[in-house]
């Protein structure tokens, strides 16, 4: 990204601030408009005043059709695509507002999901897959040393203690300190989750001594230049529990995709099946509206 570009980016993503915007959407945007820009200079345009919506319409055509580089058969997501859109548009809303009358209206496109669809392509692991995949972290990465073995194992213990024993958002985890974890309330606090709103979330036996070893047992050994529970950065995570996924050779498990936010959606199904009501439920995921919990139901039934 050119001086002039990273000059635009740095203030979009104050603007942003400044509005109020959560952490994670900021992030979200501040990285979809980062890639913009590099596309734009791949492109030769090298200066934002030779930005035209012919542009940004080539940018989502190229965004639509590029393989997803998480997996390369397949392409981006409607909702990943969705946030592309939105990115843009807001940073073309805040050229206008600095001053810039020039530059491209917001297009406003937007892709409408199918809700049949998405809760087709749902698939929740079992309570059994969970604990079969819990119980494998501990034989993972058998022939590096110790030091870097603890920390991968560690990581994925408090991956399943929080996306799913938790139930949170891949955001909301990743982004807790120490000091949201209250041992004498038994809870997590969750900043600014979805919609900008913070929650408290009980957390089981289970989790509460997950949470417990891993603070004071290892966390509180490792120096690095953040304050977040997690060591490792997001995509390291990601790596990480897409090999335990490799590892297993469960058939059910190899069967499905493992992601953070599938483990959310097990352990909302989970609890359905065990009778906890669909208003407890929603207020446990930190849902606004009853309309998102009632795919479990779906989910179930079929």
């Amino acid at each position: 990204m050119n001086a002039n570009y990273k000059a635009i980016h740095e203030q979009y993503v104050l603007w942003l601030e400044t509005l109020g915007f959560s952490k994670p959407i900021i992030q979200k945007y501040g990285s979809g408009s980062k890639e913009f820009f590099i596309w734009l200079a791949s492109q030769n345009v090298t200066c934002i005043t030779q930005v035209r919506q012919a542009h940004i319409k080539a940018f989502f055509g190229w965004q639509e059709i590029r393989p997803n580089r998480r997996f390369e058969d397949r392409t981006l997501s409607a909702t990943r695509l969705n946030d592309y859109y939105t990115a843009v548009d807001k940073l073309m809303e805040f050229l206008h507002q600095m001053g810039m009358d020039n530059a491209p209206l917001p297009l406003n496109r937007r892709i409408t999901i199918d809700a049949a669809e998405r809760i087709r392509k749902i698939e929740p692991f079992t309570i059994e897959e969970i604990k079969i995949l819990q119980a494998k972290i501990d034989d993972l990465y058998p022939h590096s040393d110790f030091e870097y073995r603890i920390k991968k194992q560690e990581q994925l213990k408090l991956a399943f203690a929080l996306f799913y024993g938790c139930g949170l958002r891949l955001s909301e985890g990743y982004n807790l300190t120490i000091k949201d974890i209250d041992f004498n309330r038994c809870t997590v606090f969750v900043r600014q989750g979805k919609n900008y709103k913070d929650r408290i979330v009980p957390m089981s036996e289970r989790v509460y001594k997950v949470l417990q070893n891993y603070i004071y047992n290892f966390r509180s050994q490792i120096k690095c230049g953040h304050n977040r529970l997690f060591v490792h950065s997001n995509v390291t995570l990601l790596n990480d529990l897409h090999y335990l996924h490799s590892q297993c050779e469960d058939t059910g498990i190899q069967e499905k995709r493992l992601y953070f936010h599938i483990l959310r959606h097990s352990i909302a199904t989970h609890l359905l099946q065990n009778g906890m009501s669909i208003e407890n439920i929603a207020r446990f995921l930190g849902h606004s509206s009853l309309e998102s919990t009632q795919i479990y139901t779906h989910i179930i039934n079929r």
